[in-house]
């Protein structure tokens, strides 16, 4: 993504960890997400029971929300998640797989996790 379409956010809500004790940040403490991302992240991370009554740190430090690369949960639920995203020359293999898709009558994201289930039955064949 182009940086100037980057936002800095707190890994974990303010609403929940604040700024932490020091008077100095840490840029640890921060994210650069998409402003789409931003806003999932929000409205998720609002309706989580954490942010609501828990105020509990070390469960948004072990969500999806605030390390996407290594997570054991989003926003308190046992859901996976994986973002894809195409851009310039790959925009073409997307819309063959939403054509694919279309053909065999679902929708992407189901088509989807089908080609990576074969794959995996394949590779444990």
């Amino acid at each position: 993504m182009d940086e100037s379409e980057l936002q800095i956010d707190h890994r974990v809500p303010y609403e929940v960890g604040g700024d932490g004790e020091s008077i100095e940040l840490n840029p640890d403490d921060f994210m650069l997400l998409s402003g789409s991302a931003n806003r999932a992240k929000s409205w998720s991370c609002e309706h989580c029971e954490n942010w609501q009554t828990l105020k509990k740190k070390e469960i948004c430090l072990s969500c999806y929300w605030a390390y996407p690369e290594d997570y054991a949960h989003v926003a308190m639920r046992q859901v996976r998640r994986v973002d894809l995203i195409w851009q310039n020359k790959e925009v073409e293999q997307y819309e063959r797989l939403k054509s694919d898709a279309k053909v065999s009558g679902q929708t992407i994201p189901e088509f989807i996790k089908k080609i990576i289930e074969k794959a995996l039955k394949s590779k444990n064949t």
